[in-house]
């Protein structure tokens, strides 16, 4: 049956994307556990110079091992959705503390609502999967998001995430490293796509690898990117904030100098009288940057929208569903099969990606 759906096209074309840098002892298990969760999806492993034999690995495990030069997490997943042509895209890293027999929950979840992104919401089954301090650091960051963009996602910064092509081939992809998560959030949110989440279990790394993720250097890109992506997406908001600070400043030191000159007709502090004013005026100047700014940032969020419906969304048809789709329940990880499969449903046929 499964021969007999590919010839006949039948079903969406899936894509597991797993960027990889020094995962050696890692990656051949993803592979191969993806590679049972969905029979039907191509794995793409994008090598990012590593200095191991994670290419290696990942080739002789069955996937499709591909090089990116440009250091960085970002990098490597800007150039896989330029590379990769499907109808979804699952993104997991390739340290195999994401669990690969979520991914047909969070499949069918994106397909029968019709979504653009769905995140894999991690659930720590060990002290050192998920640290104190990460968790803390997620938290913060997924709380300020949710605060500057009206809403947010339950774990922000998830490597665990399942995409619409509409999603990946409207996604412009600026970040570099680990900060790419901020931006798919805040791309779906500023897009306003419908967006869902599964939880999932979220293990320990494998003996013998290590974490790249960098707590304090890479927690302050992930928190400038936020600050970038509001300056870009909330012109207003983000300048009106700082004119009125600067007004507020400007009021403070100007209202003394004000009733001393209405009391003696003089001004004895004019330093004080200058900084007032000069406060005031970038306070002005700041509003009305931040207004112009608006209008630039709506034209440019209308040409997105364009660029996102300008792209067909996959159709899911009424074919018959195969029940080799489905994950029997004795393979998943335990207490966590409600979450996955909640108002998923049994996945549609699927087949390769091209």
């Amino acid at each position: 049956m499964q021969a007999a759906t590919q010839a006949a096209g039948i079903g969406p074309r899936i894509a597991v994307l797993i960027p990889c840098y020094n995962e050696e002892g890692a990656i051949a298990k993803v592979v191969t556990d993806f590679r049972h969760a969905l029979p039907e999806a191509a794995i793409y492993v994008y090598d990012n110079n590593s200095r191991d034999r994670t290419a290696a690995v990942a080739g002789h495990a069955g996937a499709v091992v591909r090089a990116e030069s440009l250091q960085g997490k970002g990098n490597v997943v800007r150039r896989m959705f330029a590379d990769i042509d499907a109808d979804v895209y699952v993104l997991v890293d390739g340290d195999d503390t994401y669990d690969p027999f979520a991914s047909p929950g969070m499949v069918s979840l994106l397909l029968r609502n019709r979504l653009d992104m769905v995140t894999g919401v991690r659930v720590g089954l060990a002290v050192t999967a998920y640290r104190r301090g990460h968790r803390f650091g997620n938290r913060m960051l997924t709380w300020m998001v949710k605060t500057v963009f009206g809403r947010g996602v339950s774990d922000m910064l998830s490597g665990y995430r399942a995409f619409s092509r509409r999603f990946v081939k409207s996604f412009p992809g600026l970040a570099s490293g680990f900060e790419i998560e901020t931006e798919f959030t805040v791309h779906a949110l500023e897009m306003r796509m419908a967006i869902g989440e599964v939880r999932t279990a979220y293990s320990h790394r494998p003996a013998g690898t290590a974490s790249k993720l960098r707590t304090y250097s890479d927690g302050i890109r992930i928190l400038r990117m936020i600050v970038q992506l509001a300056k870009q997406e909330r012109p207003l908001q983000f300048f009106g904030l700082s004119g009125g600070l600067m007004l507020a400043l400007g009021i403070g030191l100007g209202t003394p100098v004000i009733l001393d000159f209405v009391q003696t007709g003089l001004v004895p502090r004019l330093p004080t009288a200058v900084l007032a004013t000069g406060c005031v005026l970038i306070a002005f100047l700041s509003f009305t940057a931040g207004l112009i700014l608006q209008s630039v940032a709506h034209g440019r969020k209308e040409i997105k929208r364009l660029g996102y419906l300008a792209i067909r969304p996959y159709e899911l048809g009424d074919e018959p569903g195969d029940p080799a789709r489905s994950i029997p329940q004795d393979t998943a990880s335990p207490g966590l099969a409600v979450e996955r499969f909640a108002d998923a449903g049994r996945l549609p046929n699927l087949r390769r990606a091209d």
